[in-house]
């Protein structure tokens, strides 16, 4: 744990819509209108790099990740899914996974890219409630 501990904007809010948790993780869904189902998997305890976790906490880690991409897959239908884990703004361990369609506003730019096209496409409508339910039942053995 680093003095950037002191102000972890992941330490301190919840980074999201919590949809799931366990004692190690947490699953959120940003609230972004251009790219619905887009959610982090934030790790609990502040630590900067996915190495300064043990072999087994950051296998646990990545099968949420990708479970939390196969429901996303599932009840969004993308073209694409991101996955992506910077910390270069908030130095604390957690994953970005993003259904991406062809015609989003930035595809094949990634999500912090350059704008593409202006406007948002029709997605699926899937609730913070059904993506919840959906997450917990997929993710009721993890851990």
């Amino acid at each position: 744990m680093g003095s950037d501990r002191q102000s972890c904007e992941l330490c301190d809010t919840p980074g999201g819509a919590i949809l799931w948790q366990s004692a190690l993780c947490r699953v959120v869904r940003v609230d972004d209108p251009y790219y619905p189902g887009f959610c982090r998997v934030i790790w609990r305890d502040h630590v900067r790099e996915m190495s300064d976790l043990e072999a087994d906490r950051q296998m646990s880690l990545m099968r949420v990740v990708f479970t939390v991409e196969s429901v996303l897959r599932q009840l969004f239908a993308p073209d694409k899914i991101n996955l992506a884990s910077f910390g270069n703004m908030v130095p604390h361990v957690h994953w970005h996974i993003i259904p991406r369609w062809l015609d989003d506003r930035h595809f094949p730019e990634p999500v912090w890219g350059n704008i593409r096209r202006d406007g948002a496409a029709a997605r699926p409508l899937v609730s913070d409630a059904e993506l919840a339910r959906a997450l917990s039942v997929a993710l009721k053995n993890i851990e």
